[in-house]
C-alpha cells in the first residue's frame, strides 16, 4: 500500500519495485481502500519540518478504517533532508502509533541503492515468520 501525492515520486519509486501495490485515494471523491490482506505502506513525509501535517490527510483517513490499520506491518517512508529533524518524520509517527517496525528510509525519489535494498528487505520481511 502507499500514497503518492501528484508529484508522483512514492508512485514512481514504488513501481521500480515490482511488487503488487495499491494507491490510496489522492481525491477525497474517490472511493476509498479498503485492504484484506497484510501490507507494508509506503508513504512521503509532508509538513516542510513540522510534525503537525507530516501524514498526509489521505493516509490518516485510510489508517482510521481499523480493518485497514489491524493489517499494516511495517512502514517505509520518503522525505527531504532540508527537513532535518522531521526526516521521514510520517514513518516514524505511524510505525509508533501502529506498534509497527520502521523498515527503510529513503530521500525523496530514492537511489537505485534504495531501490535494490527495499525490494531486498521486503523480500526478507516476508519470508521471515
Amino acid at each position: 500500500m502507499y500514497f503518492s501525492s501528484t508529484s508522483e515520486n512514492t508512485h514512481r519509486f514504488v513501481g521500480k519495485l515490482g511488487f503488487r501495490s495499491a494507491r490510496i485515494p489522492l481525491r477525497p471523491k474517490e472511493a476509498p481502500l479498503a485492504v484484506d490482506e497484510e501490507y507494508v505502506l509506503l508513504v512521503p513525509t509532508y509538513g516542510g519540518g513540522s510534525v503537525k501535517g507530516a501524514v498526509p490527510k489521505q493516509v490518516i483517513k485510510f489508517l482510521n478504517d481499523s480493518h485497514n490499520r489491524s493489517l499494516c506491518r511495517g512502514v517505509i517512508s520518503s522525505g527531504n533532508t532540508n527537513f532535518g529533524e522531521a526526516y521521514c518524520l510520517a514513518g516514524d509517527i505511524i510505525a509508533s502509533k501502529l506498534n509497527v517496525p520502521l523498515l527503510y528510509r529513503y530521500e525523496l525519489l530514492g537511489t537505485p541503492t534504495d531501490v535494490v535494498r527495499v525490494k531486498e528487505g521486503l523480500e526478507d520481511f516476508w519470508q521471515t515468520p
